[in-house]
């Protein structure tokens, strides 16, 4: 078998997904042993499961950080999961991060109007430019139904925008959502080398 292609991107958002928020009880905390207790850490940091870790590492994917905590998840975040330092998608200044912005000058501002109007995610466009055409899942608990129309018409590739319920956070059920498109976009992907029937290895339509 012969890959013949870069494995897909998984954006992942930090406020939901990992620090679940919102419910009534109490949320369970999870001591790792890194953070001083006089430096002032963000106490809701404990919510994150470092359970989490492992499995986001076992996904067949790329993992990209898509969060306003922008490399403070590098920091802050990636360290409890045990994860490595992860890219980062640059979001637009009027999110109040540096970063990718939507457009320059008036293009720009009509761009971000339009969003507003049409209630676009803020982190739509960035995400779409960080895939450049390559399939990708985005995890987070904003997104709606705008979002998914406006990817479908705008990214050349696949995309899973699944989205996580803050009060809960990833789940088993989210794994497995996410897993199963991965499977089945890697696998298309994938093809005989040119050995097995005498041809060349190509990308499924």
């Amino acid at each position: 078998m012969t890959r013949t292609a870069q494995p897909p991107l998984l954006f992942l958002d930090v406020d939901g997904p990992l620090i679940p928020f919102g419910a009534s009880h109490p949320y369970p905390v999870y001591e790792t042993g890194l953070a001083d207790p006089d430096s002032g850490e963000n106490p809701l940091l404990a919510r994150i499961n470092p359970r989490h870790g492992p499995r986001l590492a076992a996904l067949a994917c790329e993992l990209v950080w898509a969060t306003t905590w922008l490399e403070d998840a590098n920091v802050l975040v990636a360290p409890r999961l045990g994860l490595p330092p992860l890219p980062v998608v640059g979001l637009p200044e009027s999110s109040g991060a540096v970063g990718v912005s939507g457009g320059a000058g008036e293009a720009g501002c009509e761009e971000e109007e339009e969003d507003v109007r049409i209630g676009l995610h803020w982190k739509t466009r960035p995400v779409v430019a960080w895939a450049g055409g390559r399939p990708f899942v985005w995890v987070d608990d904003e997104i709606t139904e705008v979002d998914r129309g406006w990817v479908a018409a705008h990214h050349p590739g696949s995309a899973l925008l699944h989205r996580v319920d803050p009060r809960r956070g990833l789940t088993g059920g989210d794994y497995a959502v996410v897993e199963g498109w991965l499977r089945r976009t890697v696998a298309g992907w994938v093809r005989p080398g040119p050995d097995a029937h005498g041809g060349r290895s190509h990308r499924s339509g």
